[in-house]
């Protein structure tokens, strides 16, 4: 039996781009669901994509995260795509993000951004996304270069165990760490990034969101390196106590007396505090350890993806992905 595949659009006002990335879609895709999710658009979002065949879904909570929860609770496949609504990303590199996806198996396939013409990116964007970036990379591991791409493929059994807790455009960091607290086996391919057509806007705010981002980011730390985080504030919270008894300490060596109780008491109780912080956070390193398990269990009860069939290529032999596109792989 051949692999389901689906795909998912989130899509918010994206009247004059949706049609085209539908029929991109399924140019390349044929055989898949083409399901756009309409996030309380205004305007003819609906009925264009209806027009172009695409199967309407409906989150009336509005914001990306929402409509990804939905989606990934609503829609069974053995490969599901998403890929956002404004005709930014290169539709044309479905098949290949799928086939990669099967040909791994890999849990997760991640379209890495390149410019096909200049001022693709907003200003701002390039560098906001390699610093929060770089922040996951430091906190969770070197297994990723585009963590902001709305262009992925997942495996079944990553969407069954993905929690999806955010509500907008952090959804995109929340899977990144999900696969890379996992160890999900991932890939990357290289895909076309370009402006959007004329007549669609832009839903994301640089500032807002990028401090959503990076809030979510730093929640993400707390919970899941717990004991790192705690670590460094009982650190600091040691220094702050040190600074404020060593001088007490000194004149107790000298006069065999404690002139400053009240500084000695500060310094005794910061100092306690700090000791309880970094015992708190090797007991919430215990919990984090057992929600890792269960996701891990929850992702090993479904089946790895199956192997798509091979498709011929000009010379009548088997085509594969174009190896020297994908970027890493874990």
């Amino acid at each position: 039996m051949s692999p389901t595949i689906a795909c998912v659009v989130p899509c918010h006002n994206e009247e004059a781009a949706i049609g085209k990335v539908v029929r991109d879609l399924r140019a390349a895709l044929p055989e898949s669901d083409i399901y756009v999710y309409d996030n309380a658009s205004t305007d003819r979002t609906v009925e264009v994509a209806r027009e172009a065949g695409a199967i309407i879904r409906r989150e009336h909570r509005k914001g990306k995260g929402n409509v990804i929860r939905r989606a990934f609770a609503d829609v069974e496949a053995d490969a599901l795509l998403i890929i956002d609504g404004d005709d930014t990303y290169d539709a044309s590199r479905a098949r290949d993000m799928v086939d990669l996806l099967f040909e791994g198996p890999y849990d997760q396939v991640i379209g890495t951004r390149r410019e096909t013409v200049d001022g693709a990116y907003r200003a701002g964007h390039a560098v906001g996304n390699k610093l929060l970036t770089g922040a996951v990379r430091s906190l969770f591991g070197n297994d990723v270069t585009d963590m902001l791409s709305g262009y992925r493929v997942f495996s079944q059994r990553f969407v069954k165990s993905f929690p999806a807790l955010s509500r907008e455009f952090e959804t995109e960091t929340e899977m990144t760490v999900h696969a890379l607290n996992l160890r999900l086996p991932t890939a990357e391919l290289a895909v076309g990034f370009k402006d959007r057509p004329a007549g669609s806007v832009s839903k994301l705010r640089t500032y807002r969101d990028g401090w959503r981002i990076l809030r979510l980011i730093l929640n993400l730390a707390r919970r899941e390196r717990p004991s790192l985080v705690h670590t460094v504030v009982a650190g600091l919270l040691a220094l702050v106590a040190l600074v404020l008894g060593t001088p007490v300490v000194i004149d107790f060596i000298r006069t065999s007396a404690v002139p400053r109780f009240p500084t000695a008491i500060l310094a005794a109780a910061i100092m306690t505090i700090a000791t309880l912080v970094l015992l708190v956070g090797y007991i919430l390193e215990s919990f984090m350890y057992m929600r890792q398990e269960q996701s891990r269990l929850v992702h090993l009860a479904y089946p790895a993806p199956e192997r798509a069939p091979r498709r011929p290529d000009r010379d009548g032999g088997g085509l594969s992905v174009p190896t020297q596109e994908v970027l890493s792989r874990s």
